[in-house]
């Protein structure tokens, strides 16, 4: 019974994902609620406010458990390490206002899809439906299984074919109204949060409510002038706070907020096509891609007719990538799974821009709305920077245990004062004021002002250098840094390729080599016509746009390029690209080449390929280009000259990326439809033309900025959306990678069938390493060192690999982490996650990015450095105006000074307390207490004023001159009026030789001892001390493991492991 109640009560919400939180049902009862009620009145608020902090016992307090399908409230907790409690309450929707479709009221379903879920969870005959809404996502409760199931979303389980007849010809007014209300408006709505909220939100802050108790004793004490500095400096604390969260808010408002009112045409069923603002469409609507340029208001599977899209919002990589259609086919799979790795050819992200639609004969281009509001690409975006992971810093755990620490200490003093003066029968009132005072004595108020006072000075000087910063809190933890990772493109490089020679082939041999630029154009031949029609160019506004590797290469001929133009032909609208030679090209015998079809770049198989035609001639050619190991293995071998692989090394090992290039005539007849053409059949016995050398050029600042890293002893990896073989050139170009150390390529795969995932380790091809396995094996652990900085080999995979690593292969993550130093083709969440993993291995974690596909990888890291001033910097701690890694050592010095600072002020602090604790509870003891003006001069003038300004040693010189000249003047009026008690000359000798004796054991021990490093070293080698960091251990234990790392080998998964989610919409790696 217990166990069936339990399962009623509790269930998991968005299992397996990365934000998977656990549910569980509570009943609020009036007799309950009366009594908290009556508690809120007897404790004067603080019963609330204590619900407030902690809103589990709230719903403890307030309410019983129940099943979920009674609850009206929940309480939601997470699952990862801090185990954080949120409580919602439970709503209905109520359909019953809105027209309905006839015979909904009985068992017919309320929408026309019968899977839909709000079918199954209309509660019938009233026509409602329970929902809470959960960061800005909306959960509606499911009858059939007892569950809270997403909405916003088409289901996953619908076939290509389903699709096509579901949705095709648009859903019907009254299908619209229902899902509209119950699914919410299609809108990312980021509220600019009131300044009273803000405000509200700070000040209940447990550290300011202290406060707040402490100077009400005090000033009820007539300590008015230190209570009106420590108030005066709140008030600018909790304003400046409160002034960044607004205008934070308000950035991240207008940023999402043009995109909400998107003009679209919607298809409906029986009713046509009509104008509707986009945040009115729903999960099934159908609308045309009917202008140029849009920005998708939604995620979309388009239905008819293809499209070029940018997808620089989601990848990094502003680079026009061509979207087709879903097939229609009768396949029972879901139609993500028919699709399989390739289903992202179909769908169209929202906050990506459609530049360019390419309609059918059968009508304009459509597409069938996926996901709405925050359920799409860019909501998942929105809501990583609006609810960021918590940060697990533990310079604040260890200043908070320090706190808790000092509060112990004050508790013994009100324990010691009310002994002391009950012992006296002293009045109640004075017992307690008294015990109080001596407690709030012992956590000094000015702790977390001082705290702030090196971040504030660090900020400034970062403003002069144009490094912003919008959460000052982690410009400490910059100190601590150990491992940078950095996007690619526009980071450590310049944005895209340059051309730097062709290698033509010809009689299977390699001719001479055509370096760029150069004063002779590039003759007329295959080369040049594989190089001015094989890529995926469009003209948009009078200028040439897509991949920049094909811009370069295009750039190179001297070719132009002619706006897309439609003909008519048997089939249908044909979307022809017409090339022709510039006026700077070689003479060339032919008028122009039209490109008639293309099969697209796919990173599975590293190829594309173009199907074209010399105007005038009635020939059809295929040209391809793509990985070279690929394209030649498609060539005839006789044609592929027989140096083929030593040149490849050649250029690679040198840094190059390279690409190749082979032509095929198509034996094809008149008026054939080309797009008909099978791939397989078409990319096969072809020529092999030669190799394109391309480089991409690091950034000036890139290399110096790396090796003073490395110098620091600070690792530097490769985070990337680009491809692996030019993100590993690059990183040996920039020496990421050194010149004596391999990279080992990780390829890992899905279970097959009966066949499970797999794991393989292949050296690079431009490693300059034999590739035999023992010696690489024996050799990287000879330099393995125990910081794992000199290790001679280095992991590189993509994005799909890491997927299935984290998927199939959890335990292997680590001993690779530690020594991974690219990855590449990373999707935006698992860029992200990537930053969650390195921090369990006890990293502190920086990340350098300048696209918006680095936002969440930027809120995760322990600081995030954008180059950017777009949507990245509102999700970055830090912005850099200065485009380069320049800011990344900047930053960490000031965080270490910051760092150094925040030490030196709460050891400065926490004497103090001590000593004014001590000297206060010895008074207590002869009944006395410090007279105001000794507080004040304490507080203010020894405290204040030497923690919060920057000039430490010039004060402290001025204070202890200051105090010795009062301690030996003998000015009766002065002491007199500052309440002092003249001593004789003698005692003060003695405490002025005290003092002395303490500065010398302090400098003693904090110079001789605390500080010498040599000193502690020394220690730890004699007593076997080890870090006791995760990514330590795992470094010493592959240190130790013969076999580590494995090369030219095979793994395999044993079971399935815990899967790590990423959002679908993501999932850019390949």
């Amino acid at each position: 019974m217990e166990e069936k109640f339990w399962k009623d009560h509790y269930m998991l919400l968005n299992k397996d994902e990365e934000n998977e939180l656990e549910i569980f049902g509570y009943k609020t009862q009036g007799c309950r609620k009366a009594l908290c009620i009556a508690g809120y009145i007897m404790s004067c608020g603080a019963l609330l406010l204590l619900f407030y902090w902690k809103p589990e016992w709230d719903v403890w307090a307030n309410c019983i458990p129940c099943s979920l399908e009674e609850a009206d409230v929940v309480l939601l907790r997470t699952t990862d390490e801090f185990q954080r409690y949120t409580r919602k309450k439970v709503t209905w929707i109520d359909l019953s206002a809105l027209p309905l479709p006839d015979g909904s009221n009985s068992e017919c379903p309320l929408v026309a899809d019968k899977d839909s879920v709000i079918n199954r969870a209309a509660k019938k005959p009233q026509l409602k439906v329970r929902c809470i809404q959960v960061q800005k996502i909306r959960y509606i409760w499911d009858f059939s299984v007892k569950q809270f199931k997403r909405v916003g979303s088409l289901e996953d389980s619908n076939t290509c074919h389903s699709i096509h007849h579901k949705f095709g010809a648009g859903l019907t007014r009254e299908d619209q109204k229902i899902r509209q209300l119950v699914c919410g408006p299609n809108a990312i709505e980021v509220e600019i949060r009131p300044i009273w909220k803000l405000l509200f939100k700070e000040i209940l802050n447990p550290f300011y409510v202290f406060q707040a108790f402490t100077l009400t004793l005090w000033l009820s004490q007539g300590y008015i002038e230190y209570s009106v500095a420590i108030i005066v400096l709140s008030i600018i604390s909790v304003g400046l706070t409160v002034y960044d969260l607004r205008q934070q808010s308000t950035k991240l408002h207008d940023l999402v907020e043009e995109h909400n009112k998107v003009q679209v045409t919607v298809c409906m069923k029986r009713e046509g096509c009509k104008e509707l603002e986009s945040r009115y469409l729903v999960p099934g609507d159908v609308f045309l891609l009917d202008r140029k340029k849009l920005s998708l208001p939604c995620d979309a599977v388009l239905i008819d007719g293809s499209c070029v899209v940018n997808e620089g919002m989601l990848t990094g990589e502003s680079i026009p990538v061509t979207k087709t259609p879903l097939p229609l086919t009768e396949s029972p799979m879901p139609w993500k799974t028919h699709s399989m790795e390739d289903y992202r050819r179909h769908v169209l992200f929202c906050g990506t821009e459609v530049i360019q639609t390419k309609p059918t004969g059968r009508g304009p281009v459509r597409a069938v709305v996926l996901q709405t509001g925050f359920n799409t690409a860019k909501g998942d975006l929105v809501r990583s920077i609006l609810y960021p992971k918590p940060m697990n810093f533990q310079l604040y755990r260890d200043a908070f245990k320090f706190i808790i620490g000092l509060s112990a200490i004050g508790v013994l003093g009100l324990i010691y004062t009310v002994c002391v003066f009950t012992y006296h029968q002293k009045p109640v009132a004075e017992v307690v004021a008294m015990a109080l005072l001596l407690l709030t004595v012992a956590v000094p108020p000015a702790i977390p002002a001082a705290l702030t006072t090196g971040t504030v000075y660090a900020q400034r000087r970062l403003k002069k250098k144009k490094i912003f910063c919008i959460t000052p809190q982690r410009i400490n933890i910059c100190g601590q840094i150990n491992l940078v990772c950095f996007d690619k493109t526009g980071t450590l490089t310049e944005d895209g390729l340059d051309l730097w020679g062709v290698l033509p082939s010809e009689g299977s041999r390699f001719q001479e080599i055509h370096k760029f630029p150069s004063s002779t154009p590039l003759p007329w031949g295959p080369v040049c016509g594989a190089m001015a029609s094989c890529h995926s160019l469009v003209v948009l506004d009078k200028k040439i746009q897509g991949d920049p590797l094909d811009l370069k290469m295009f750039e190179g001929t001297h070719w132009e390029i002619e706006e897309s133009n439609a003909s008519q032909d048997g089939a249908g609208t044909l979307h022809t690209c017409v090339v022709r030679p510039g006026p700077k090209a070689s003479s060339a015998p032919v008028e122009g080449i039209a490109i008639l079809h293309q099969f697209p770049f796919s990173s599975g198989l590293q190829r594309m390929s173009v199907v074209s035609q010399k105007i005038g001639e009635e020939q059809y050619d295929l040209y391809m280009k793509g990985a070279p190991e690929i394209v030649s293995s498609l060539c005839r071998q006789e044609t592929v000259p027989a140096d083929f692989l030593k040149e490849l090394k050649m250029y690679t090992s040198q840094g190059f990326r390279v690409i190749a290039l082979a032509h095929k005539v198509l034996s094809l007849g008149k008026d054939v439809d080309v797009s008909d053409l099978e791939r397989e059949e078409a990319e096969s016995g072809l020529v092999f033309l030669g190799l394109l050398v391309m480089e991409n050029r690091l950034k000036q600042e890139t290399k110096p900025v790396l090796r003073e890293l490395a110098a620091a002893r600070i690792r530097s990896v490769m985070v990337t959306g680009d491809n692996l073989q030019t993100a590993v050139t690059v990183a040996r170009s920039a020496e990421m990678i050194p010149k004596a150390s391999k990279a080992i390529i990780i390829e890992a795969s899905e279970p097959e069938g009966s066949t499970p995932a797999s794991i393989a380790w292949q050296l690079a091809e431009d490693s300059k390493a034999s590739t035999a396995a023992a010696p690489v094996c024996a050799n990287a652990q000879e330099k393995i060192s125990l910081d794992g900085e000199s290790c001679n080999y280095h992991f590189a995979m993509n994005g799909k690999s890491y997927q299935v690593l984290v998927k199939h292969f959890y335990s292997l993550l680590p001993k690779i982490l530690v020594n991974a130093t690219v990855f590449a083709r990373m999707s935006p969440g698992q860029k992200s996650s990537l930053v969650e993993e390195l921090q369990k291995l006890n990293y502190y974690v920086g990340m350098c990015g300048d696209g918006a596909n680095d936002c969440g990888a930027l809120k995760m890291a322990h600081a995030g450095i954008s180059l950017s001033e777009q949507e990245a910097s509102v999700a970055s701690p830090f912005t850099s105006q200065i485009p380069n890694i320049q800011c990344v050592p900047e930053l960490i010095r000031e965080g270490r000074a910051a760092l150094v600072s925040s030490f030196a002020v709460v050891k400065y602090l926490t004497l103090y307390g001590l000593i004014q604790f001590v000297g206060t509870a010895l008074l207590f003891w002869q009944l006395q207490i410090f007279g105001n003006h000794q507080y004040l001069i304490q507080d203010v003038v020894i405290t204040l004023l030497v923690c919060l300004t920057n000039v430490f040693s010039v004060l402290l010189a001025l204070q202890l001159a200051v105090c010795l000249f009062l301690f030996f003047a003998d000015f009766d009026a002065v002491y007199r009026g500052m309440q002092f008690l003249c001593t004789p000359v003698i005692w003060r000798v003695y405490v002025l030789l005290m003092l002395l004796a303490t500065f010398c054991v302090s400098f003693f021990t904090e110079d001789v001892l605390l500080q010498n490093k040599h000193l502690w070293m020394l220690i730890k080698a004699c007593f076997g001390y080890q870090s006791k960091s995760q990514y330590r251990k795992w470094q010493r234990m592959l240190q130790r493991d013969p076999n580590w790392p494995p090369v030219n080998t095979k793994d395999f998964a044993a079971k399935r492991m815990a899967e790590v989610y990423v959002n679908p919409s993501y999932e850019h790696g390949g």
